[in-house]
């Protein structure tokens, strides 16, 4: 183990962990854009369409989210993370040979996106527990504020990157370019060598099921981990319908290329970053509650300005980036804040339960989201829709500030008791503190 904190990053296992993340963040954010981007710019897809896309590769965090974590509580968290890589490379790799011999249409990209979209609810629910089993409790924070960074920055880093291939290139180079992302990601994990502390199995492992509600339970049980489930449902269900209608409004309304929507999206990078910088420092400051509302007001906020805008690309291109760097801050401060507070309050040998729990609530909506927001766009079209959907993404502050997450100060409590387990050797009385659990 390490010797102080501040030798996170002369552990070669943190890197290969950090940079296989990052990797693989950025395969999955690209493909996220790229696959809809392909459908709106070269296929011509509708409205609806669109967001019966988006629904397709958002539908596993519903489908699977609880199974995933029941099982990654019991699995080495490298392995999860090498096979999903593996998986999504290939599924990638087939979309852009299809592509390049037109191959690809509307139901072959449905059928990548859900792949895509299922792998990686194994790949992300791993690396949340990945972390906890690799270092000290006290170095959660630091090693939390480098994977969200990176996780952040790639989140618009790699639909940036994506955008500009669809734009400059072709489709299947944009998509080949994710598959790339999934390989690198492949080779820098699997060099991991620090053996994972995997929590104990005791005879007869319980059934899955058995395995789900304890983690339902636990997570219902707290006040904290329920209201960041609250927030985290009214966010991603409002954000998803905001997306659908916002890759519909840039193209369509605004008349801008790939390469500006790219362009646009990847200010959140850098707005991620400062948001990474400030989450360990303002908590500490001001307490978590004050930073989670504050942040979640201003970063989300920012959105209603996006249908307000005409003029010329340039001006508009202007204010996408402004909108964009301030949601990207806002949103890191609040995912560092509310990684903090889940991973402080949950047992080891819960930890992909609870991750999980949170996703399958918080995400589990976005399917719907992606729905409403395509039909809306069709019905009253991308501006409109897009003033709705902005509006409703301020419900994730208002459930944080009437919660007890807005009372939190500068220390996040630890509870005296463990959850109840299957059995007692799952379960590790130590503790410690940002999907993508709120932002």
């Amino acid at each position: 183990m390490w010797r102080d904190p501040s030798s996170l990053w002369r552990d070669n296992d943190f890197r290969r962990l950090w940079v296989g993340q990052t990797a693989s963040q950025l395969g999955e954010h690209a493909g996220l854009v790229v696959l809809p981007l392909f459908a709106v710019l070269t296929l011509d897809a509708s409205a609806g369409q669109l967001g019966f896309l988006r629904a397709g590769g958002q539908m596993p965090i519903l489908l699977l989210s609880l199974f995933v974590g029941a099982w990654v509580d019991r699995w080495r968290t490298r392995t999860v993370m090498v096979l999903a890589d593996v998986g999504r490379t290939l599924a990638l790799g087939a979309a852009a040979v299809a592509g390049l011999f037109g191959w690809l249409g509307l139901p072959a990209l449905f059928v990548v996106a859900l792949t895509v979209g299922a792998l990686s609810v194994f790949f992300d629910v791993a690396y949340q527990a990945s972390l906890v089993r690799l270092v000290r409790r006290d170095q959660l924070v630091r090693g939390n504020s480098a994977l969200e960074g990176s996780r952040s920055a790639a989140q618009i880093g790699g639909p940036a990157l994506g955008g500009a291939l669809v734009s400059l290139l072709s489709a299947p180079v944009a998509v080949a370019s994710s598959a790339l992302f999934f390989a690198l990601s492949f080779l820098s994990i699997r060099r991991i060598r620090r053996v994972e502390s995997v929590p104990e199995r005791s005879g007869r492992p319980p059934r899955v099921w058995r395995r789900i509600l304890e983690g339902l339970r636990f997570v219902v049980g707290d006040t904290s981990l329920r209201a960041v489930c609250l927030a985290s449902a009214a966010f991603q269900f409002s954000f998803a319908a905001v997306m659908t209608a916002y890759l519909l409004f840039l193209p369509r309304e605004l008349h801008l290329s790939g390469t500006a929507v790219g362009l646009a999206l990847a200010a959140t990078g850098p707005g991620a970053l400062l948001g990474s910088v400030l989450a360990a420092r303002l908590p500490n400051r001001f307490g978590y509650g004050p930073v989670l509302v504050t942040a979640a007001v201003v970063g989300d906020g920012v959105f209603l300005c996006v249908p307000a805008l005409h003029g010329p690309s340039a001006v508009t291109v202007l204010a996408l980036l402004v909108a964009n760097f301030v949601f990207g801050a806002g949103g890191q401060l609040v995912n560092v804040a509310v990684m903090a507070v889940r991973q402080t309050v949950t047992p080891d040998g819960m930890q992909g339960r609870a991750a999980a729990t949170i996703t399958f609530v918080g995400m589990g909506l976005s399917p719907l989201g992606s729905l409403l927001g395509g039909f809306l766009a069709e019905e009253w079209g991308a501006r409109t829709s897009l003033w709705v959907t902005a509006a409703g993404m301020l419900l994730s502050p208002v459930v944080m500030a009437l919660s007890p997450l807005a009372r939190l100060g500068r220390t996040i409590p630890v509870p005296r008791t463990s959850p109840p387990a299957a059995g007692r050797s799952e379960v590790h009385e130590s503790r410690s503190r940002p999907s993508d659990d709120v932002e």
